[in-house]
C-alpha cells in the first residue's frame, strides 16, 4: 500500500477532503475553483464540507482541472496526489490524529443520515396516528 492510498483512501480521507487537498495542491483558491467549474464558491465549500456532491459532468471537469483521477476524487484509488511527506515523529503522530479525526468525521456524517431517516420514520408514525 502506498502513502498516497494510505492518507487519501476511503478510511482516512473524505471525498470532501480529496477535494481540497487536490486544489490546494494546485495552488487554487475555492472561489478560483469554483469559477472555472462554473459554480458558487458556497457550491464548492460544500462538496469539500461533505455536505453534497457534485453531478457527473460537474466531477470530470473537477477531476481535470485538478489532474487527478474521477475515482481517486471518489473512493482515493488511481490518480491523484500524493500524501504530505512524514518527516518527524511528531508529523506521525499528528497524521495518525488527522486521520483519527476524519474516520470520526465520516462516522459522525454516517449517524446523522441514520438519525434523520430515524426522525422520518417517527414523523410518518405519528402522522399516521393523528390522520387514523
Amino acid at each position: 500500500m502506498t502513502a498516497q492510498s494510505d492518507w487519501y483512501g476511503p478510511e482516512a480521507a473524505t471525498f470532501g477532503d480529496r477535494v481540497a487537498a487536490a486544489r490546494e495542491r494546485a495552488s487554487m483558491t475555492q472561489s478560483v475553483l469554483a469559477k472555472r467549474l462554473g459554480v458558487r464558491p458556497a457550491t464548492l465549500r460544500s462538496w469539500e464540507d461533505d455536505l453534497s456532491e457534485p453531478r457527473a459532468n460537474r466531477l470530470s471537469m473537477l477531476a481535470g482541472i485538478l489532474n487527478v483521477s474521477m475515482m481517486w476524487l471518489i473512493n482515493g484509488e488511481g490518480v491523484g496526489i500524493d500524501g504530505p511527506e512524514e518527516t518527524s515523529t511528531v508529523g506521525n503522530d499528528m497524521a495518525a490524529l488527522l486521520g483519527e479525526m476524519r474516520v470520526l468525521r465520516a462516522e459522525m456524517l454516517i449517524n446523522a443520515e441514520a438519525m434523520g431517516r430515524l426522525e422520518k420514520r417517527l414523523r410518518l408514525m405519528l402522522e399516521g396516528q393523528q390522520n387514523g
